[in-house]
């Protein structure tokens, strides 16, 4: 491998970390202090997202890999847009049941609503601002989870090592909502994983990835009216 795939994959490995501890750093600050307004909406969160999407897309230009292993085709859209939008409501339905289900049994015991009560909307016109700014939000974890971390690293480390692990590392980032949070974000970041390699594109898990977000985010807003 050239020189300039072993400094994608050792940046790529740095951007995770930074991720990683700004998200912590992000939850460490939310014991003690709450945003005043939507925090999806915060512009500092959504310049650094956008900056990220920046890098992500050089890190695959960097790695010289070809556009098609990373995901970064567009052949097949339209199926992978219907799968994905029927995916993303299916998945929608499993955690909601799943997570009103534990709350009613265990409490705040396994899971924290912190996070989400941070970004429910308080009126349909914030909500149309949330979706929107949710996109670029899905797309850095995409990007980075599963075009660089699991095509980009698929030349030097076996598929499914690569699928189980940052599935784990995926869950992991959202131990602020508890151990069902870590749980269900690990199951879901496996089954994206699962989505990418079967089509060979960003476009499925992005978009299953998005509606499964928007509708729980609906759901949580419409229970809180």
């Amino acid at each position: 491998m050239a020189n300039s795939y072993w400094l994608f994959v050792g940046l790529t490995l740095a951007l995770t970390g930074f991720l990683g501890y700004a998200t912590f750093s992000t939850a460490r600050l939310l014991q003690s202090w709450r945003p005043q307004g939507n925090l999806m909406l915060l512009p500092g969160e959504n310049l650094l997202r956008l900056g990220m999407i920046g890098a992500c897309w050089v890190l695959g230009r960097l790695s010289g890999l070809e556009p098609g292993l990373l995901g970064w085709g567009v052949e097949g859209w339209s199926s992978q847009l219907v799968w994905g939008v029927g995916i993303g409501l299916g998945m929608a339905v499993f955690f909601v049941a799943a997570t009103r289900w534990l709350v009613r049994r265990t409490g705040s015991r396994f899971y924290s609503d912190q996070i989400i009560d941070l970004i429910v909307p308080t009126s349909n016109r914030e909500l149309v601002w949330v979706a929107a700014a949710l996109l670029p939000a899905v797309l850095v974890e995409e990007l980075l989870f599963r075009s660089l971390l699991l095509g980009g690293l698929a030349p030097i480390l076996p598929v499914g090592w690569l699928l189980l692990g940052f599935g784990v590392v995926f869950g992991l980032l959202h131990s602020p909502q508890g151990s069902w949070g870590m749980i269900g974000a690990g199951l879901a970041g496996t089954l994206f994983g699962v989505l990418f390699l079967w089509q060979g594109s960003l476009i499925l898990p992005v978009v299953a990835h998005y509606v499964a977000n928007l509708a729980q985010i609906v759901v949580a807003m419409r229970m809180r009216a």
